[in-house]
């Protein structure tokens, strides 16, 4: 089968590897697409503290069909549509550090392979619905949103809620809490990126480089008491317009940090302010899949911004990175 391999830290080379064999309680998965999340910019360049070390197959997130199934599988069949977990040992219940010790795109091999060799148990169905570049977008986007909405956000009907920019995250986040009923505000530098937002279902929209204090403007936009949750995504850079955007008693999700990692807070206004600040990292199998079942009652439809190809990958990278994108970036496995 053909692979993309991450040789060295900047350094994507197509190569030959053998096509699995599943064992027992295993699948091969044949692949059809792959979706980039800012996770893997970072992954390629020798990000997160160099986690993990090349050679490996990157790109976390991927969807597929069931090709092959070993001895003793019982929870798909073959021709299923799956996407792989990311975290391919957290099933259930809460985070701890064994869940999450080796994710799909490093150091453990990702999405970019003809064929996935996976546990039956780190495989989940999607909805009938989904396009294959669609339902590629899933595993860490969506699912990170949900978490941050759904499972550890508890928003209710009529919160609001603050996204930032037009990235897969902030755009499922989106997409959730108007499903939910809520009201969300939405942020881009971007006018056009704006007006995209609003036919999605944002309720209010912010240009945050014309607005430097865009913090209290939504928090202005969302009534007297401000926004009951932010979708934070940038980091550094913007935690600081997002305390002065939550209400008294918020809600803070902290799930990116594209616009920086390292940068000072005021602590007393998060104290004083009862402030909570929630990082989220993905999820559970178990949620992944409410998740799913979710977007198929609604029949979501997750936004792709361009499908690249495989030879296209470093493309795809710099496309994404240059945040010419709304939604996911995207790549066809043939």
């Amino acid at each position: 089968m053909q692979v993309i391999e991450l040789e060295s830290f900047g350094k994507l080379v197509k190569k030959e590897r053998p096509t699995p064999k599943p064992g027992p309680g295993q699948v091969v998965v044949r692949m059809h697409a792959a979706s980039l999340n800012y996770r893997d910019l970072l992954m390629t360049q020798g990000g997160y503290g160099s986690m993990a070390k090349p050679p490996f197959i990157p790109i976390s997130d991927g969807a597929g069909e069931i090709a092959e199934m070993g001895p003793g599988v019982t929870r798909v069949k073959v021709g299923d549509r799956v996407c792989p977990n990311f975290f391919q040992g957290w099933i259930a219940g809460a985070p701890r550090a064994d869940h999450t010790g080796t994710p799909l795109g490093g150091p453990a091999d990702g999405t970019l392979c003809q064929y996935m060799l996976l546990s039956e148990q780190g495989v989940s169905r999607i909805p009938d619905h989904l396009s294959w570049e669609e339902a590629a977008s899933l595993p860490c986007a969506a699912l990170t949103a949900w978490s941050a909405v759904v499972s550890q956000g508890s928003t209710v009907p009529g919160d609001t809620i603050l996204t930032q920019g037009s990235g897969g995250v902030s755009l499922f986040a989106l997409q959730f809490a108007k499903a939910k009923g809520c009201r969300v505000i939405a942020t881009s530098s971007s006018e056009d990126k704006l007006d995209r937002l609003r036919r999605m279902g944002a309720d209010a929209v912010i240009n945050y480089k014309a607005d430097a204090n865009w913090g209290r403007t939504a928090r202005g936009l969302a009534g007297p008491l401000g926004v009951d949750q932010v979708i934070e995504v940038g980091g550094a850079g913007t935690m600081v317009q997002s305390i002065k955007a939550v209400r008294f008693g918020g809600q803070i999700s902290l799930i990116g940090v594209v616009a920086g990692a390292l940068g000072e807070l005021n602590y007393a206004l998060i104290v004083m302010n009862n402030i909570r600040l929630q990082g989220v990292t993905v999820d559970s199998r178990d949620n992944f899949e409410h998740m799913l079942a979710a977007i198929d009652v609604a029949k979501l439809k997750p936004p792709v911004d361009k499908v690249f190809g495989f030879d296209q990958v470093e493309e795809a990278m710099a496309y994404m990175q240059a945040g010419k994108h709304f939604g996911k970036v995207c790549i066809e496995i043939p």
